[in-house]
This record gives structure tokens, C-alpha cells and sequence, in this order.
């Protein structure tokens, strides 16, 4: 049995895999954000190990003799996420996560101070990611900056905290601007522009390799072996790509979790800047991977399930499985600012064409589109940075819904896949990376393809349609800029 730990943004998700690749059982616990003031987004990092520890409690409690054949775990995690901690390994405050707006000032500085930034971490500095974040402590918290002994990311403070080792593994380090991603290894010129050195950063390895072994205690509380090892582990848009088999150059998937993703596998460290899409390392030795990310996809339906006191089933229900066309209503999805392509932390979201015969599952559709329509974005900057892509298997909450998922094909012109567990992807993943880190497999032996449960494609009296609604929707950015 293997063990997949999926630290997110909303919850931590646990998955149990049997030698023949099954899920055998999974559970999970929710998570809170705390956002004290305007583009801030926090997180107290033990909430992470309390609720890591809390699922592995319930599988331990509902399935222990499979729980007991554990013999390796693996660790999926939201990236850039800061962990500042003191000499004692303590938080010294809460962690500054990924879709936190407040040191886009400070983007600029490094990107100002750093001309080597682009060609050595292959990105833009935004201030999603985790080095611009050092930049405002330093400036804003001065005295907390100098007593940092180590920055750690989400997964990497969980694994600390489940083994006493600070380890990272080389898809997530990817996502810090700290990394020289194309050599695999810190850059000491990066950290230095941060005001940080190579003592601050936790050991580097691969997402397959054995970083930890799962300490004693934690051992006997689940009657596991005392030598189950942990690997290294992987962002959770590349532990994605392990559940789903996307393991080699030119595969490609559509992620609708909390953020969204455009992802491709790359054989070489392919940097584009200059669209805004990520390069980054990926969870296995010798490949990396292109991103485009929108920082509120399926995020999106659930802020307007809140402000209107449902659920997001109950406003998807009424639509059924496809709608004839666009909604007269355009939605832009930026109420987290945005990434790809436009770099705007500053971008807010926006409802345009109501009028007073508007109904609610317009709006409805309108949100569905416009992450549709900005994932439509992503794939553009993907193609232009390599190549296009001609079909994605869809993932996270948002690939429950068939209704999104022909959206999303007629609004790409691409086919859409729906797989099997596309909602615990990146915990499967983190499961197999597990699975290769105790037993020394070949990746290929592991990492299957999911059954696909359905194959959406584009309509042809659709996607005109939905061509010229795009053509629309992508002129109010930069219209709506102008007046905000």
C-alpha cells in the first residue's frame, strides 16, 4: 500500500493505493484562509499538519490493516506558499500563500535588481511566487525577516513536521524563484537579491527520490512500519500530472481546482517569459513542464454559490449537461488578480451585460464561460511558447461537472477528457511518487493513464458562437483597466 497526502488550499486530502493501482480509500479535512486585509491570503501552517494528521487518522481508524502494509508515503502541496520559521523550527508568522497580491512593488524591484532572473528561474516575478514575499517581510516586518532561519514551502513544513527532515522536492523549489530550474539546484545569485543564502533552504530532491523516513511516533500511532520512506514529493499541478500519467513531452491536462491550469510536459526547460507562462521542473528526473494559471477557476463558482447561499450543485442543476450557446452575460474570473497572461495581481473580477430581465442561471453560465474563456487565454500562451496543444484531460472539482467540461471544449476547439479520479489527482500522484521512492520502479510501471469516463468535443454550431463571445470577453480586461 502507498499513501498520498494532498496539502491544498481548501483541505488536505488523503488517498490509500494498492499495489495494483487502485484507489483503496480516501479521506480528507478542510482548511480555512484568513485574507486580514485588501490581496492578502494566509494560512496558519499547523492547520496543515493537524488536518494531514487528522485524515491519516481516519484511514488508520476505518481501514487499519491497509494502513499497516504503508511502506511509502508521498506529499502533494499548493506551491509558493511562504513558511517562515525561526531557529526553533517554529511559524514566526502565518504563511503568505499563493494567491496573495500584496508585493507586486516588490515584483518589480527584483525584476529591476535581477537581470539574470528570467534565464535562471525561467519567470516573471509575481507576486504569487515565494521570493518577492521575502521581499515585503524584509521591508515590512524587518525584525521578524531577521530572526528567518528557514523558508519552507506548504508540503515541505508538513514533511518536517511528520519526519524532522527539511527536504524539497525540484517541481516545487521550481515555483520559489530561488531555483535554477534548467540545473536543478538553488541559485545562490537569487537568494542573494532576497536578502537570503543557501542556509536558508531546505536539501533539494527528486519528486521520486526518498527525502525522509516517517518518524517513530507517527509510526506507532498508525501501526505502520518504522521504515516507511517519504519522497520528495511534487507541486500539486505536477503530482497531477503523475496521477494521470502525463509523463512524457507534449502530454497535457486542464486543471479546474481551486486555480486553474493549463499544463504541458516538456524534455528540456523551455522558459517564456514574455507570455507570462511558467516553466518550471517537473516531479520526475530530466523533464520539466510549461504552465499558463488563472489564480480563480472553480474558485469562481463557489464564490458565487456563497454569495448566493447555495451550493454549487444546486446552481449547476438547472442548466443540465449543455447549453445551446453564450450567455449574454461576460464574467471575468480575476477575483484574485490574475497570472497568465496578464501579470495583474491588481485585476479584479467583473460581471458585464446584466440587465434587468437577467436571470440566475445566466449568471451561472457567464462564470462557467468566462474561466472557459481564461483558460481559452492560457492555451494560447501556451501554444505560442511551444507548439499547440490538440487535447487535455480535465481535472479537480470542476471536471464533476459535464456541463464545464463541453463548455470547455467548444470555448478551446479541442477535445476534453474526463478521466477517472480526476478529483484526487494530485494525492494520487503524491501516492505513486510514494510507490516509486520505496521500490525503485520505472516511472512507465507506475504511472498509467486514468480510464477516460467521457470525451467532450467541440460543436461545430457552437464554437463560432463561442469564438466571437471570446473575441468579446477578451477586449474587457484591457477596457476595463482603464477605468479602475
Amino acid at each position: 500500500m502507498y499513501l498520498g497526502l494532498d496539502i491544498g488550499t481548501s483541505g488536505v486530502k488523503a488517498v490509500l493505493v494498492s499495489e495494483a493501482g487502485a484507489i483503496v480509500a480516501t479521506a480528507a479535512r478542510e482548511l480555512a484562509l484568513s485574507h486580514p486585509a485588501p490581496l492578502w491570503s494566509e494560512q496558519d501552517p499547523d492547520t496543515w499538519v493537524d488536518a494531514a494528521i487528522g485524515a491519516v487518522d481516519d484511514l488508520a481508524r476505518h481501514h487499519p490493516r491497509e494502513v499497516a502494509q504503508v511502506r511509502g508515503i508521498g506529499l502533494s502541496g499548493q506551491m509558493h506558499g511562504a513558511t517562515l520559521l525561526g531557529e526553533d523550527g517554529r511559524p514566526l508568522r502565518p504563511a503568505i500563500l499563493w494567491n496573495d497580491g500584496r508585493s507586486q512593488a516588490e515584483c518589480g524591484e527584483l525584476e529591476r535588481c535581477c537581470p539574470s532572473l528570467h534565464a535562471i528561474a525561467g519567470n516573471l516575478a509575481m507576486p504569487g511566487f515565494t521570493a518577492p514575499k521575502l521581499l515585503w517581510v524584509a521591508r515590512h516586518e524587518p525584525e521578524l525577516f531577521a530572526r528567518v532561519a528557514k523558508v519552507l514551502l506548504p508540503k515541505a513544513y508538513v514533511r518536517y513536521r511528520l519526519t524532522g527532515e527539511m527536504v524539497e522536492d525540484m517541481s516545487d523549489a521550481a515555483g520559489t524563484l530561488w531555483l535554477e530550474v534548467g540545473r536543478r539546484r538553488w541559485s545562490a545569485e537569487l537568494l542573494e537579491a532576497t536578502g537570503l543564502d543557501l542556509h536558508h533552504m531546505p536539501r533539494l530532491v527528486e519528486g521520486s527520490e526518498v527525502s525522509a523516513v516517517l518518524a517513530p511516533d507517527f509510526a506507532r500511532r498508525w501501526g505502520m512500519a518504522r521504515d516507511v520512506v517519504v519522497a520528495g514529493g511534487a507541486g500539486d499541478n505536477a503530482a497531477s500530472a503523475i496521477g494521470l500519467g502525463a509523463i512524457a513531452p507534449g502530454d497535457a491536462f486542464l486543471s479546474l481546482g481551486t486555480s486553474g491550469v493549463v499544463f504541458r510536459v516538456t524534455d528540456r526547460f523551455a522558459p517564456a517569459p514574455e507570455t507570462a507562462v511558467h516553466a518550471f521542473c517537473h516531479a520526475l528526473p530530466g523533464l520539466w513542464h510549461q504552465m499558463g494559471v488563472m489564480l480563480s477557476a472553480a474558485a469562481s463558482l463557489a464564490w458565487l454559490a456563497g454569495v448566493m447561499e447555495t451550493s454549487a450543485a444546486a446552481l449547476l442543476a438547472p442548466l443540465g449537461e449543455r447549453v445551446d450557446g453564450p450567455s449574454p452575460v461576460k464574467f471575468l474570473p480575476y477575483l484574485d488578480g490574475e497570472r497568465t497572461p496578464h501579470n495583474d495581481a491588481a485585476a479584479s473580477g467583473a460581471f458585464v451585460g446584466l440587465r434587468g430581465a437577467t436571470g440566475r442561471s445566466q449568471i451561472v453560465q457567464a462564470v462557467l464561460e468566462g474561466v472557459a474563456f481564461a483558460a481559452r487565454d492560457n492555451l494560447a500562451a501556451l501554444s505560442a511558447a511551444g507548439g499547440p496543444i490538440t487535447e487535455v484531460d480535465l481535472v479537480g472539482g470542476g471536471s464533476r461537472s459535464p456541463l464545464w467540461a463541453q463548455i470547455c471544449a467548444d470555448v478551446l476547439g479541442i477535445p476534453v477528457h474526463r478521466v477517472e479520479e480526476g478529483e484526487v489527482g494530485a494525492a494520487l500522484g503524491a501516492a505513486r511518487l510514494g510507490r516509486l521512492a520505496a521500490t525503485g520502479e520505472e516511472p512507465a510501471q507506475v504511472c498509467a493513464r486514468p480510464r477516460r469516463l467521457a470525451s467532450f468535443t467541440p460543436r461545430i454550431s457552437a464554437t463560432s458562437a463561442y469564438d466571437e463571445a471570446y473575441r468579446r470577453w477578451h477586449a474587457l480586461y484591457p477596457a476595463l483597466k482603464e477605468t479602475t
